[in-house]
């Protein structure tokens, strides 16, 4: 009875993870086969032949490799970009010597969580109009890097101030100046939460849709997720295909998830324990 009561809670899980990756196990099977033919005969079931075709046509024909790769320069330049700044930021509210000044800025970070980022979507167009840069990748960049920037503050400040105070006391009997101190000291310790940060960042900048959908018209500069519902309208009819075009665009964020989950917990509970 006490093997059956422990073995209970992971019967669940796993019936809860069947159902969650069954629908991309369906997706990953028909990438695979010959035809919309095939799919329809056995919806359900493994392919009688493996067909790779499919990834070859979505990726040169149906111009998926642009997507994919203005997806991730995006990606990429926004996550790192916020981090450069949240960590200032983090660093400047936690070790530096301003307490009430710190308090209010770090009160004002956290009200930028409460906004939701929809309701945003006209002030940042108009802002993006008056810029003029829309139809350019710089209108996607500029609001990933703000709006990453709250959620990037509260996660690095977490790890900055579990960091003892002798280590920040050693850099200034050293001769460091604040702008030393943070790019040699404080910097390199927080690795493990800025490699959090950035996979955080970087997963939601690549499945970003709306701004990417209103603010870029020309087909070459548009994101993956924007892509994908034009290949879907123009390959709706070889669902082989759509389905290889949807395997390119889930299979990145699994592979990073898988490598590194453990930064991503790591990070999340840096400085909610003590000693």
């Amino acid at each position: 009875m006490r093997m059956l009561k422990k073995s209970i809670p992971h019967l669940f899980l796993m019936a809860y993870l069947l159902i969650i990756l069954y629908p991309f196990l369906f997706v990953l099977f028909s990438s695979v086969k010959t035809d919309n033919q095939a799919i329809a005969s056995n919806p359900f079931g493994l392919p009688s032949s493996i067909i790779f075709d499919n990834y070859v046509n979505a990726w040169v024909n149906a111009k998926i490799s642009t997507f994919f790769f203005n997806s991730l320069y995006i990606g990429v330049l926004s996550a790192c970009l916020s981090i450069l700044f949240a960590a200032m930021l983090a660093f400047a509210v936690t070790r530096m010597r301003y307490n009430r000044i710190s308090a209010i800025l770090f009160q004002l970070i956290l009200l930028g969580m409460l906004i939701p980022n929809n309701s945003l979507l006209l002030p940042i167009y108009g802002m993006m109009r008056n810029l003029n840069v829309l139809d350019t990748h710089m209108a996607l960049i500029l609001p990933y890097v703000a709006n990453a920037i709250p959620f990037s503050v509260i996660i690095l400040a977490a790890f900055l101030r579990s960091i003892p105070g002798e280590i920040e006391e050693a850099a200034v009997m050293d001769g460091l100046s604040s702008a030393g101190m943070f790019f040699r000291i404080m910097l390199p310790l927080t690795v493990p939460a800025i490699v959090t940060v950035f996979i955080i960042n970087f997963l939601g900048n690549w499945n970003e849709f709306l701004l990417a959908n209103y603010f870029l018209s020309s087909e070459e500069l548009r994101t993956l997720p924007v892509g994908m519902v034009g290949f879907r309208d123009a390959y709706n009819t070889n669902y082989a295909q759509m389905s290889a075009g949807i395997v390119f665009s889930v299979l990145p964020v699994m592979i990073i998830y898988a490598v590194l989950q453990e930064k991503i917990i790591e990070g999340v509970t840096a400085g909610s324990v003590k000693g």
